[in-house]
């Protein structure tokens, strides 16, 4: 008989392994997903569309809290453990639950989970949320444009929405993001590539989507999510670390993988992050991975209207994901608070509603700032209330996008921006030249 699969993930990597190693392996039955991180992903159904025709019905969502319960009641012989960004310590947590309600524990590997494309792939992934990757990816990006390259940014999963609609995503335009209902986790990893003119990929099967891809590009860049390892397979990858999280490196599910596999490990963000912590990285890097190639970067802010933060009590908005379960407790715009002489960060804690309130009881290190967390309409809503009734004279948007083109703010609002920029030799262009040498 099939052994029983239950697949535990975050809508992503979980429906991509579900898509590559299970859709059509009669020797394996998956009787359920189960969904944690994100909210109000659990509730509904991998649609039949995608499924397959071993799937008439679809496969049935479930909150992950109901582990133990699921696994006795779906009568589950192996848990298949598929999304990223969590403790070693957690991920035995989780084995430990598996195997007491009597089930195996799996996690499945590049070779059963990586697709070849016809292309040459870079891959540009990290160690934990937040390192800097989608600057990375830019800026990569931009050094194959400027050598004449067709680039397709193929971007890490989010589908929150109708999964049937999101099957194969192009974004050419901003329009674009409007069209499939984009939220702001969405928005913040497109909308600065569409303002380069690059066009980005993403959905839920990435087989089809690798194959609009490759219609269009000479080089396909894969933009990764969290610290998750690259659904293709790649020609060359880059892997982004933080100093300011010095020792994460070794101690993050898949990250370390992605350090030990990278040919390229960017140190960023060394602008910010004391010597010490930049020299202890230095020395995992070199003892994880002797082999690779070793950039340092910085991630400088850029703020246009910087003197309307001077003398003012400002509510700084931060990346949501970087915050939560990224865990750290300040970014771009709480640096910019301080280097443009803010008179006081007004925390929005105590002003925070419904689904934001309940971000910060289960991220208590976040204090001061404000994630932008907006995984649909009503949690967008909830930002917009919460961000309204902070009482201050300035909100500093240090999101990736124009945080007042989605929520409708009753203060002004100064945009931070950061880039990446590389520091000393080698860099990212003398890495792209040489790999451009051995296509």
């Amino acid at each position: 008989m099939a052994k029983r699969v239950l697949i535990l993930g975050a809508a992503g990597r979980d429906f991509h392994n579900f898509n590559v190693f299970f859709k059509a392996n009669k020797e394996y039955k998956v009787v359920g997903f189960t969904a944690t991180q994100i909210p109000d992903i659990e509730g509904r159904l991998y649609p039949k569309e995608l499924a397959g025709r071993l799937y008439p019905e679809g496969i049935k969502i479930y909150p992950e809290d109901e582990l133990e319960t699921l696994i006795k009641k779906l009568k589950v012989d192996i848990c298949v453990f598929s999304y990223s960004d969590v403790s070693h310590e957690y991920v035995m947590h989780i084995t430990s639950r598996c195997i007491a309600s009597g089930a195996d524990f799996w996690l499945l590997g590049p070779e059963s989970t990586m697709i070849k494309s016809k292309k040459p792939v870079i891959s540009v992934c990290a160690v934990r949320t937040g390192c800097g990757k989608s600057q990375t990816s830019r800026k990569i990006a931009k050094i194959l444009k400027e050598k004449g390259k067709k680039v397709a940014v193929i971007r890490h999963p989010m589908p929150y929405g109708d999964l049937r609609k999101q099957i194969v995503q192009k974004f050419k335009t901003f329009k674009d993001l409007d069209k499939y209902n984009c939220t702001i986790e969405e928005r913040e990893e497109y909308e600065p590539h569409l303002r380069y003119g690059f066009i980005v990929f993403a959905g839920v099967d990435y087989e089809k989507i690798l194959k609009e891809a490759e219609k269009i590009a000479d080089v396909i860049l894969w933009d990764g999510g969290n610290n998750d390892l690259p659904f293709y397979k790649p020609d060359l990858h880059i892997v982004v670390t933080d100093p300011l999280r010095a020792g994460h490196e070794e101690r993050y599910h898949p990250g370390e993988a992605n350090l030990r596999m990278a040919d390229v490990a960017v140190i960023n963000k060394v602008d910010s992050a004391p010597i010490e912590k930049v020299n202890i990285l230095r020395e995992n890097i070199r003892r994880l991975n002797p082999e690779a190639i070793i950039v340092e970067s910085a991630s400088p802010i850029f703020v246009k209207d910087g003197y309307k933060i001077r003398n003012k009590k400002v509510c700084v908005v931060e990346d949501g994901p970087t915050l939560t379960h990224g865990e750290m407790n300040f970014g771009a715009g709480y640096v910019a608070a301080l280097k443009f002489g803010a008179k006081e960060i007004v925390s929005p804690k105590p002003y925070a509603v419904r689904s934001i309130k309940q971000t910060f009881d289960k991220y208590p290190q976040v204090e001061l700032v404000l994630p932008a967390m907006g995984y649909g309409k009503k949690q967008i809503r909830d930002l917009q209330e919460t961000l309204n009734k902070v009482p201050c004279d300035v909100v500093i948007g240090a999101t990736p996008i124009d945080l007042s083109k989605v929520v409708r703010i009753n203060k002004p609002v100064v945009r931070v921006i950061y880039e990446l920029e590389e520091i000393g030799k080698p860099d990212l262009e003398d890495v792209i030249n040489t790999f451009l040498k051995k296509l």
